[in-house]
């Protein structure tokens, strides 16, 4: 295994689109909401145990969480848990473990992955990482996976690559926001377009370069920090640089502006796992394609429902059709299928009229 192999796994969102069970003091990367036996981040750091030395694996995420990432991860040292003081969107903290990487090894080559979504296609996906990491080794550019669309999704950035390009590894040549149905359509068609993954590889000379000429404020906030990354002064220095961090994504604010950007278009069996209804996709059906996760679920004239509920409690559902039925703790969610986008509204709501224990 390639000692300059690196990643970054980004993991402090909340999921609110996961409420009930992905609240603030313990968010969706942290849970089996699967129901596999392994939290999403468990799963996320063993697929990349496969391709990165353990200790050249970082996990960004906000400091409230640092226990338990221990916890859910034994192996890890402490070290490699960077805790982020508030949220700042992904370029900062990518921005951050670049730093902390360079004090340790400047020829890092860096994988960037989120740590709550599903890969079913494990060994697919290493294959196409190490060509990643080849790739990004040996030329100065930023490197994207993107996913091979089944279906016009529009809940999905889209990228667009270069389709007289014969490898796998394809020149990017545009990138598109969450498109209407219509347009997604018309991506599907057309066949050079790919669904945005937000998993990225690079050298971490070429995205620190990028940083300095595209991102210059971001970078120059960090760059004040050399000589106290992985020592005792890093904390008290954090706390200050992220007050005066702004907040910017990695693809708004470097790769739609990068000009050396390219694509791998993958089938990995991939998900975000974005909301309640891309979970009923990776569950399995009963004959009435009700997923059920939960030992005591009685269902009578119901179909096509999600129902998540703890493992122990009996649950008797009578003439339901397309909904999510969830309980976690002290709080039940039954919302339409149709109607699961306004969850994160409803958690919205209910952080400005209830207590906290409600979010």
């Amino acid at each position: 295994m390639n000692s300059d192999n690196y990643c970054i796994i980004m993991a402090g969102g909340i999921g609110s689109r996961f409420w009930p069970m992905s609240r603030t003091d313990h968010p969706k990367q942290f849970i089996d909401i699967l129901g596999t036996g392994e939290t999403l981040i468990q799963q996320t750091y063993n697929r990349i145990k496969r391709i990165c030395p353990k200790e050249n694996i970082y996990i960004v995420t906000n400091e409230i969480y640092k226990t338990l990432t221990k916890e859910l991860l034994l192996d890890i040292n402490p070290e490699q848990i960077i805790c982020e003081p508030t949220m700042r969107n992904t370029a900062p903290c990518i921005a951050y473990a670049n730093y902390k990487i360079a004090e340790k090894n400047p020829n890092a080559n860096i994988i960037v992955a989120p740590s709550d979504h599903l890969i079913l296609k494990e060994d697919e996906f290493i294959r196409v990482m190490e060509m990643a990491l080849e790739y990004t080794s040996q030329n100065d550019c930023l490197l994207t996976l993107g996913i091979k669309p089944n279906r016009p999704d529009t809940g999905y950035g889209y990228i667009q690559f270069l389709e007289n390009d014969a490898n796998e590894i394809k020149s990017v040549k545009k990138f598109t926001e969450k498109p209407d149905l219509n347009l997604a359509k018309k991506f599907v068609d057309s066949g050079d377009y790919c669904w945005n993954s937000g998993m990225f590889v690079w050298s971490l000379k070429s995205i620190q370069k990028a940083f300095e000429k595209l991102l210059p404020n971001v970078d120059e906030v960090f760059k004040n920090g050399l000589g106290k990354y992985n020592t005792s002064e890093e904390y008290d220095f954090i706390q200050i640089a992220y007050s005066s961090c702004e907040s910017v994504s990695i693809d708004y604010g470097i790769m739609e502006g990068s000009e050396n950007v390219f694509v791998i278009s993958a089938n990995i069996g991939w998900s975000d796992l974005g909301t309640w209804g891309s979970i009923y996709t990776h569950l399995p059906l009963d004959e009435n394609n009700n997923a059920l996760v939960g030992k005591n679920i009685m269902m009578y004239d119901s179909s096509d429902n999600i129902v998540h509920v703890p493992k122990d409690k009996l649950v008797v559902l009578q003439g339901l059709k397309n909904y999510i039925i969830v309980e976690s703790d002290n709080i039940l969610l039954v919302c339409k299928k149709e109607d699961e986008q306004k969850i994160k509204q409803i958690v919205a709501d209910i952080k400005i009229s209830k207590h906290k224990r409600f979010y």
